[in-house]
Order: structure tokens, then sequence, then C-alpha cells
């Protein structure tokens, strides 16, 4: 099994410039800037179809409306291919926000402590690690103190059973995935 990835930033800018001259036979007049397509190959991110649809849509705008495409206008008629941007989360990053939002120190999460007050968030850290990053079990263990893999495994299990019977934690651990996802 193979697993297929969107291109990456190079790629997609790569796949702009070829489906342009594409485009230029057909519409010899239409132009964009350099500047436009980086705009579009960082922000319309999962797939060339996607990439084709956004500049067909320029093209179709352009021909419309007759204003040069700018990244304002790109950023109008692109809007529903564009993806939000969401930050590369770090196990550095969800102990860190963990230790803030519980207020305990980083050193209580990777400690042997087992008080209530440090187990829970200990847990929900494994289980942001686990469903956030694409770290093995093995690494999430290490990084929380040189535990066992099977501790990871359960504090995700045991979090995914509270997280569906308990709303005001289901609504917590979104709030702490979105706050890991769009911060800078």
């Amino acid at each position: 099994m193979a697993e297929i990835k969107s291109p990456d930033e190079t790629l997609r800018l790569e796949i702009l410039k070829s489906r342009l001259k594409a485009v230029r036979t057909h519409y010899p007049g239409f132009d964009i800037a350099a500047e436009v397509l980086e705009f579009i190959a960082q922000t319309v991110i999962y797939s060339a179809r996607d990439l084709h649809s956004a500049l067909n849509h320029l093209v179709a705008h352009n021909e419309l409306t007759g204003h040069p495409v700018t990244i304002e206008v790109a950023k109008y008629a692109l809007r529903d291919l564009m993806r939000p941007r969401t930050k590369r989360v770090k196990i550095e990053d969800i102990q860190r926000l963990i230790a803030r939002e519980y207020n305990i120190t980083r050193g209580d999460l990777l400690s042997a402590r087992r008080s209530a007050n440090v187990v829970r968030p200990r847990q929900i850290a494994m289980y942001l690690a686990k469903t956030l990053t694409s770290r093995s079990l093995t690494d999430i263990g290490r990084r929380f103190g040189d535990r066992d893999h099977t501790t990871v495994i359960h504090a995700v299990q045991k979090i995914n059973t509270q997280v569906d019977t308990n709303r005001a934690l289901a609504h917590e651990i979104d709030t702490l995935k979105q706050l890991l996802q769009t911060a800078e």
C-alpha cells in the first residue's frame, strides 16, 4: 500500500507554470504575475486537479471582468478552493500548550508522577500527539519520559472513550487542537 500525498509547494508551482503554458495557447492575452502563481501554490494545496481548476477560475474571471489577475482577485475568485493553512504540530508544541493550559510544568508531563492533576493532562497530550502528528507510539512514549508504547495506547484509548461520553472534554480537546494548528 502506498500513501498518496499532496504535491509540495515547489511541485505545485511547476504544475501551475505548465498549466499556464497550455492556457495561453487558447487565451494568448491571459497573463498572471509570478507572485500570484506563488500565492496559488501556497494556498491551493491538495491536488493537481485543484490547481488546474484554480487557473481555470482565474481565466474565466479575467475573461468575464477584464480585470488583471492580482492576489486580491485570486483570493476572491479562488475562495472556495483555498484551504486554511494549518501549522505542522510538534510534540514540543503540544507539551508546551498542555503545561500552560493545565498549569503544570513540562517536567511534570515527563515525570513518573501519577497524581490526577498530572495524569489527565499527560494523557491528553499523548492523545493529541497521536492524532496531530505522524510520530510512532514508541516515539511518543519516548518523548513523554521514556514511557512504553502500550502506555501511549492506553492514554489514547482512554481519552477516545472519554471524548465519546464527555461533551466538555470533547470541546476542550477541539479547542486545544485549534490552538495547536493555528498558532504561529
